[in-house]
C-alpha cells in the first residue's frame, strides 16, 4: 500500500469514535476517549512500541531504546461537534513516522487539548512542561463533576499530577503535525506549512449580574437586564479591534433563568482575543475594561472580567524550522512559513524543549466543523518530510 492509503487504514479505525451527523464529539475522560485510548494501543502494538500512561494522563507509545528520544503526535480529544482530523492526523501521521523511521521514535498523544469540557486547553502538554496551575483540578463540566473526579474516573490519579513534568526528561525534541485550520495551504496550493510562531491568546469571562423581572410588566426603567449588557459587550470586543492581524471572539454565552417571559438576571459570556504581538491583545483588554464598566454604570448591571487563560505566543526552534524548510525543498515543494493562530502542544513544550510544528493542506480551509478536511497526499508528503526530519536530528 502506498502512504496514503496506510494513513487512511489509520484513520479509518479513529474517525468513527464519537463522529455522527453533527461532527465528532471526544471529549476527555469520557467513554469516547477511552474508546480512542484503544486504538492509540492497537497502533503502538503494530508499531512494535510499548505504551505508557504519564500523571497527566497523556498516552505515549515509546521504543525499545533509552530515553531521551525524539517524540511526534498530537491529541484525539475534539470540541463538541468539531471536525474529524484536528489532533487526529498528527497522532495517526507520528505512527506512520515511526513504523519507518531508521531511528527510535516515540509518539505522544496529548491529554485535553482542545479543554473543550473543562475549559483546561493543552492540559497535557502543560503538565508535561511543568507550567499547568493544579487549581484546575476543581474545574467543574456542565454536569457538575469535577475534573478531578473525571480522571479518577478514567484511571488517572489526579494526586499525582505534579509528577508529569518528570517525563519530560525522556524527550529530545517534540515535532508535531497538523492539518491547517486556515484556507492558507489550499489558496497557495503547498501541501504543508512550516509555523514559525504560534501568537498570543487571552481567554477572558465576563460574569453579568442583573435583576430578573417579568418580561412583560417591568417598565424599561426598572429593567437590570443582564443579557442585554452581555450583547452590548459583545458587539463592544468586536468593535474595540482596529484591524487585523488582531481577531476577537464571543466564543460562548450562558443564560439565567434562560426563562421566555423573564428578564435575564445573569450571563456570563467567554470572550477571546487573538494576535501576533502580546501588547496588542492586552491593549484590546485596557479598551474593553473601559467599555465594560461604561456598560455596567449604564444598564446597572455588574460586570467582572476574569482570565480564564493567557499566553504570551512561542516561536518554534529556528534550526527544526531551517531543516524542515531546507527538507521540504529537497522533496520539491519548497514550504512556506506561516503563524498560527490557534495553541498546541507543541508550542506549550516549545519553551521547554526544541520544538516545531507542520501544518497540512485543508482542502475545506475550515476546522472546529464538521466541514474539516485533509488532503491526504499532503498528509502523506508531511510524514515522508517528518520522517526525514528525525532520522537527521537524531543521528
Amino acid at each position: 500500500m502506498s502512504r496514503v492509503d496506510f494513513l487512511a487504514a489509520r484513520l479509518e479505525g479513529l474517525l468513527p469514535i464519537g463522529g455522527g451527523p453533527d461532527g465528532t464529539t471526544r471529549l476527555p475522560w469520557t467513554a469516547e476517549d477511552e474508546a480512542a485510548g484503544r486504538w492509540f494501543r492497537e497502533q503502538a502494538a503494530a508499531a512494535g512500541l510499548r505504551v505508557e500512561r504519564d500523571p497527566a494522563g497523556n498516552l505515549w507509545a515509546v521504543p525499545d531504546a533509552p530515553p531521551p528520544w525524539w517524540a511526534l503526535g498530537s491529541h484525539l480529544d475534539t470540541v463538541r461537534q468539531g471536525g474529524s482530523y484536528d489532533g487526529a492526523l498528527g497522532v495517526a501521521a507520528a505512527f506512520e513516522v515511526a513504523a519507518g523511521a531508521r531511528v527510535p521514535v516515540a509518539v505522544i498523544s496529548f491529554a485535553d487539548e482542545e479543554g473543550a469540557r473543562f475549559n483546561t486547553p493543552t492540559f497535557g502538554s502543560r503538565a508535561l512542561s511543568g507550567s499547568l496551575d493544579p487549581s484546575v483540578l476543581a474545574r467543574l463540566d456542565v454536569d457538575g463533576v469535577s475534573l478531578a473526579d473525571a480522571m479518577r474516573s478514567a484511571g488517572v490519579d489526579p494526586a499525582g499530577l505534579a509528577a508529569g513534568s518528570e517525563w519530560l526528561s525522556r524527550l529530545r525534541g517534540f515535532v508535531e503535525l497538523h492539518v491547517d485550520q486556515t484556507p492558507e495551504l489550499e489558496q497557495a496550493r503547498r501541501p504543508v506549512g512550516i509555523v514559525r510562531r504560534l501568537v498570543a491568546r487571552l481567554r477572558l469571562r465576563a460574569d453579568l449580574s442583573g435583576r430578573a423581572g417579568h418580561s412583560g410588566t417591568t417598565p424599561p426603567t426598572e429593567r437590570r437586564d443582564a443579557l442585554a449588557a452581555a450583547a452590548r459587550l459583545i458587539v463592544a470586543a468586536q468593535d474595540l479591534v482596529p484591524e487585523p492581524p488582531l481577531v476577537a471572539t464571543a466564543s460562548r454565552i450562558e443564560v439565567e433563568p434562560n426563562a421566555l417571559t423573564t428578564v435575564p438576571a445573569r450571563a456570563r459570556v467567554w470572550l477571546d482575543a487573538r494576535a501576533p504581538e502580546p501588547e496588542a491583545v492586552r491593549s484590546w483588554r485596557a479598551r474593553l475594561e473601559r467599555v465594560a464598566s461604561e456598560i455596567a454604570d449604564r444598564t446597572e448591571v455588574a460586570i467582572t472580567l476574569s482570565v480564564e487563560s493567557e499566553n504570551a505566543g512561542s516561536e518554534f526552534d529556528p534550526g527544526l524550522r531551517e531543516r524542515l524548510t531546507r527538507l521540504s525543498g529537497e522533496l520539491g515543494e519548497p514550504a512556506r512559513e506561516v503563524e498560527c493562530y490557534a495553541g498546541h502542544d507543541a508550542g506549550v513544550l516549545a519553551a521547554r524543549v526544541p520544538a516545531a510544528m507542520v501544518l497540512v493542506r485543508n482542502p475545506s480551509g475550515v476546522s472546529h466543523s464538521p466541514e474539516e478536511a485533509v488532503d491526504l497526499e499532503a498528509a502523506a508528503f508531511g510524514v515522508e518530510l517528518l520522517r526525514r526530519l528525525v532520522e537527521e536530528v537524531a543521528e
